[in-house]
This record gives structure tokens, C-alpha cells and sequence, in this order.
């Protein structure tokens, strides 16, 4: 595979974009938190865990993406 110029910056933006996503997402869990719950961790931890893991489990029917960890 040859690496140039253009390939470098489309990775680049791209891990970028990710990264910028991935903030306004943390950021925005965070205000749901403080406004809801009063700023305790605890309930948002608990739910973002059972959501993460049905997000997992549903399509598949299986927790084999975290199986090896």
C-alpha cells in the first residue's frame, strides 16, 4: 500500500472528526447528568453500562465482542 499525502490527511480529518464527535457526546452526557441526576455519576455509570451492553447484545444475540476481555 502506498502512502501519500492525501491518504495521511483523509486519516487524519477522519480520527479527527471521530474525536470532536466523541467530546460532544461526553459533553453533552455530562449536562444530562448534573440536569437530571445532580451530578451523580453513579446512575449515568450504571445505565450507560446496561445500554452499552444491549447495544452489543441485540444485534447478534451474543456478548462476543467482549469476550476476550
Amino acid at each position: 500500500m502506498k502512502i501519500n499525502k492525501n491518504t495521511i490527511a483523509y486519516n487524519i480529518t477522519t480520527v479527527l472528526g471521530i474525536v470532536l464527535v466523541w467530546r460532544g457526546v461526553w459533553y453533552m452526557l455530562d449536562k444530562f447528568d448534573i440536569w437530571f441526576f445532580g451530578g451523580s455519576h453513579l446512575w449515568t455509570a450504571v445505565v450507560g453500562f446496561v445500554v452499552g451492553l444491549l447495544i452489543l447484545y441485540i444485534p447478534d444475540k451474543n456478548l462476543k465482542e467482549i469476550e476476550n476481555i
